[in-house]
């Protein structure tokens, strides 16, 4: 395996940690300014390791699936990064702080808005993630060593074909609510 492989590693690792260090600074810990810088280091981390795997790619790398997995994954932190900060800060509160919350489900036009809601997001990180890894393929200019994020430009092009495709079914046909949830 190579070294971006373990920079990505390193990378969710540190994004969780922050994030946990963000959420105890902020609950236990009573201090939102430390919390506030914890959760600005996040995009820090995504920098770092954008920079490392652009870095390896014109120093003469072959592109691996790691290389790819970089873009996929600053792509998602930077427009998930907020919702999953959100649903940790949610689990935080209900299993560290034993406070209750419950969520409502969604049904009808509700769950098909928030559906479209998640694909747009789901696009807009497929956007920013192709578009990386189509800049890595021609600052680098040699398409053998880019094979396979062209691959990987492929199949996430197939995944976000099928997401739309399924929340398009959502507004044809809306979920309906179960006689057990009434």
């Amino acid at each position: 395996m190579n070294i971006i492989f373990w920079l990505i590693i390193g990378a969710e690792i540190a994004f969780w940690l922050l994030v946990l260090g963000g959420l105890t600074a902020r609950y236990i810990w009573k201090k939102p300014r430390l919390s506030l810088i914890l959760f600005a280091l996040v995009p820090v981390v995504d920098l770092i390791l954008l920079a490392s795997a652009t870095i390896d790619m014109i120093g003469g790398a072959t592109a691996t699936f790691a290389h790819s997995l970089a873009a996929v994954y600053i792509a998602v932190s930077l427009v998930f990064g907020k919702r999953m900060i959100a649903g940790a800060d949610a689990w935080y509160r209900k299993w560290i702080l034993k406070e209750s919350g419950e969520k409502k489900k969604l049904y009808g036009m509700e769950y098909s808005i928030a559906s479209l809601k998640f694909t747009l997001h789901h696009l807009a990180a497929y956007l920013i993630g192709t578009g990386l890894m189509w800049l890595v393929i021609w600052l680098v200019g040699n398409s053998d060593r880019t094979l396979i994020m062209s691959s990987y430009i492929k199949l996430w092009s197939v995944i976000m074909m099928i997401d739309i495709i399924i929340t398009v079914t959502y507004f044809i046909w809306p979920r309906k609510r179960k006689t057990s949830d009434a």
